[in-house]
């Protein structure tokens, strides 16, 4: 029951060849890349234009409201699918209990997203 060190050798290796690939890009891109710099390539970007107004202004509430919409349904899929795939292989009562489990889930970001969409969040002027 000690400990078995050669356990640990597969994570050992898998973390050297990361860390060995990391390292090698990183070199590369630093010796191959162009080192001639202009006005142009050193500027600001952002959005294909030059900045034109104070980073520190406000932001309308619906650029949050939409982000936070995104990532609701970004979770609802991540949980969605490994449920979908398990459900098949559960017992009879506790898959009912899952699908009905699930369907409350869905009913509440649905709930969430007519919110959204009646406070007018999704519209833009």
């Amino acid at each position: 029951m000690g400990l078995d060190l050669s356990d640990y050798l597969p994570i050992v290796i898998f973390m050297a060849i990361a860390i060995a690939l990391g390292a090698g890009f990183l070199i590369a891109a630093w010796v191959v890349a162009p080192k001639s710099p202009d006005k142009e390539k050193v500027s600001a970007y952002e959005c294909g234009f030059n900045a034109f107004d104070d980073a520190r202004m406000k932001f309308d509430v619906r650029f949050y409201l939409v982000s936070i919409l995104f990532i609701i349904f970004d979770l609802e899929v991540a949980f969605l699918f490994p449920w979908a795939i398990t459900l098949g292989d559960m017992p009879a009562d506790i898959a009912q209990f899952a699908f009905w489990s699930m369907m409350a889930f869905l009913g509440v970001l649905t709930v969430g997203f007519v919110y959204e969409w009646k406070k007018g969040a999704l519209e833009w002027e």
